[in-house]
């Protein structure tokens, strides 16, 4: 009887990590993109929003007036016959205006699928010192976001890992790109612990703690949801 060759154990944990990050990749690219646009689309709202009310105090009157107008415009047309207006506004308006403008433009570009206009906009924003760190941080998310696609992971890497850590307000949107961006990297470690820290976090929203429950999973990282547990002992 012919005796069967020894088992390479390392070539073995190879195969099974490659298959992880395959696996893993698919199931970021089946809806964690979508999700993610959906989920920091409405933060850059709640952003703008904040930003409006901080500053409309300081120029009240004709830009505050020109804004609503842009808004009206934007309403009526389906996102679209207020490029001019905002424009202007961008060039001339004090920060807060200037920062809302520049906001909706890359908004409205991405509505025309014109993801390196929108990375622009965005990417003007997250260079803008005048404006509150937070607001930048939310610009280089979704700059990142809109250009995911053209620039290299390790870009990626250096751009959002300060942001992808315990106690920063962008854990959850920072931490899921970086993570994809660990995947194509081939570090499936680093991925997996990066969901779970997510996953594990409370103040993250609820869809995006039990997506990332799944893809920590598909990494080999166990991730509890706390708050799946609380329901289920509660039943």
């Amino acid at each position: 009887m012919a005796v069967s060759p020894p088992t390479n154990e390392a070539f073995l944990r190879e195969v099974d990590e490659e298959l992880r990050r395959d696996a893993a990749l698919k199931l970021w690219q089946r809806f964690g993109r979508l999700a993610i646009a959906v989920v920091v689309g409405a933060l850059a709202l709640f952003a703008a929003y904040l930003g409006w009310q901080a500053w409309q105090q300081q120029r009240a009157g004709a830009q505050s007036e020109q804004f609503d107008a842009i808004f009206e415009t934007l309403r009526k047309n389906s996102g679209s016959g207020a490029d001019k207006q905002l424009s202007e506004l961008a060039a001339q308006g004090n920060p807060g205006y200037r920062a809302n403008a520049l906001f909706v433009q890359a908004d409205v570009a991405l509505q025309k699928n014109d993801l390196a206009k929108a990375a622009m906009f965005f990417g003007q924003l997250a260079a803008d010192t005048n404006l509150p760190q937070p607001m930048r941080d939310l610009a280089l998310i979704r700059q990142t976001s809109a250009e995911f696609d053209r620039i290299k992971p390790e870009q990626i890497v250096a751009r959002l890992k300060p942001l992808a850590v315990k106690g920063n307000p962008w854990l959850g949107s920072a931490g899921e790109l970086l993570a994809a961006a660990y995947l194509q990297l081939g570090r499936t470690q680093e991925a997996g612990r990066l969901f779970r820290m997510i996953a594990e976090e409370q103040t993250v929203p609820q869809s995006l703690r039990t997506r990332t429950v799944q893809m920590a999973g598909a990494l080999g990282q166990d991730a509890i949801n706390q708050n799946d547990t609380a329901e289920s002992k509660a039943q």
